[in-house]
């Protein structure tokens, strides 16, 4: 198998538009994707394992919390560089984005918007540098779609408070220094900081999996932990906050999703150009290049979704539903896109020499995570018709 340079994408000329800080970002990521994920993931995959090696790597590259202020270990980088980083680790792998996603959008994010001064100062330069590694609670074994209906619960005692419930589905909560929780006081939805180590409080490791398995996903159970009252997000309330914490992430799956696409395209245009077939390569057959102009513009598409977004989202006029459609479109192109790109490469396709069968196997969990297509199409019709389908 010949192996050419990873070069990305770029049909529309996008990187002309981007800052010289944005490129070098963006390639900064590409390398360290190309030296240190790629040759090492397909191991850790078959072996349902994270690369631990590679936290130390990415929090030395700034990519946990990017977009934060430096005071509190972030970069102060833009929505597009960030959404570059995204795209550039999910070609390394789903689950190595989705760390950085969890650490930098559903547990930096909450502390910093939601957090005491206390809470910041203590934690964000902690979790930027990895010497802390965190997860968010929010998903229950009966509550998926429906946040809403979570039945875990906390209670005001003296010291603090009173946590009981169960979690499911949550990246890192095994190996986590912290949880980022969501529960009912009051019948109020608060987010609370549930240390490692507190009694009462579990992380068993889910098992089985077959998508997302170089990721570590757990479930979280509490048994009358008891949580100090410091450890309140005292800026927590209702449901809005750990909604507001998904927009982050689903926003930086929009462009992770898009860098899976990317390599699956890459992957197959090199490999039709080198497959003899009949006489000739196999990208000289016109059904070949009518998939490969799908996929391309396909791609495209995704692309310039993605940098409007990020626009809107720096200049403050994004929405959540304008996430919801970009996450919605976009994961659903990349499973497509994967999907042919197994068939181009015909049984070579289901060989761990080449990334395409990994890519389908994770999409399917990106594509239900942080909101199913099902959820997000609704999302978007009830922004247009003004009438939830759901209750």
């Amino acid at each position: 198998m010949a192996h050419t340079e990873y070069k990305g994408v770029d049909y529309y000329n996008l990187n002309d538009i981007l800052t010289e800080e944005e490129k070098a970002i963006r390639d900064t990521v590409r390398d360290f994707v190309s030296n240190e994920v790629i040759p090492i993931i397909e191991q850790y995959n078959q072996e349902m394992k994270f690369p631990m090696q590679l936290i130390p790597k990415m929090a030395e590259l700034g990519l946990f919390g990017p977009t934060l202020p430096v005071e509190y270990g972030g970069m102060g980088v833009n929505n597009i560089a960030y959404g570059l980083i995204m795209q550039e680790l999910e070609r390394g792998d789903s689950g190595v984005r989705s760390f950085a996603s969890v650490q930098s959008a559903l547990v930096m994010y909450p502390i910093f918007t939601y957090g005491s001064e206390e809470q910041k100062k203590y934690w964000l330069p902690k979790l930027a540098s990895a010497e802390k590694i965190g997860c968010f609670g929010l998903t229950e074994p009966d509550f998926g779609s429906n946040p809403g209906g979570m039945i875990t619960k906390a209670e005001k005692v003296n010291g603090g408070y009173l946590l009981n419930g169960a979690k499911m589905w949550i990246t890192n909560g095994t190996i986590a220094d912290v949880a980022v929780v969501w529960a009912k006081l009051d019948g109020k939805v608060r987010g609370f900081l549930v240390e490692k180590g507190t009694k009462g409080f579990s992380a068993p490791e889910t098992k089985g999996k077959l998508s997302l398995r170089a990721s570590v996903t757990s479930e979280l159970v509490f048994e009358d932990c008891l949580i100090p009252e410091a450890n309140l997000l005292p800026k927590s309330g209702g449901l809005k906050s750990p909604l507001s914490c998904l927009t982050q992430a689903r926003y930086g799956i929009a462009w992770g999703v898009t860098g899976m696409a990317m390599h699956c395209y890459s992957t197959v245009l090199d490999y039709s150009l080198s497959r003899v077939q009949f006489g000739k390569p196999i990208a000289a057959f016109q059904i070949t290049q009518e998939k490969l102009a799908m996929m391309l513009t396909e791609i495209t598409k995704a692309q310039l979704l993605n940098y409007r977004l990020a626009q809107m989202k720096d200049n403050g006029t994004m929405r959540p539903q304008h996430v919801s459609l970009a996450k919605r479109n976009n994961c659903e192109i990349a499973k497509t896109i994967a999907s042919m790109s197994r068939e181009m490469l015909g049984a070579n396709g289901i060989l761990d020499e080449y990334p395409i069968m990994r890519h389908l196997n994770n999409i399917e969990s990106v594509k239900t995570y942080e909101g199913t297509h099902e959820m997000h199409t609704l999302i978007l019709g009830e922004d247009v018709t003004g009438i939830a389908a759901f209750e």
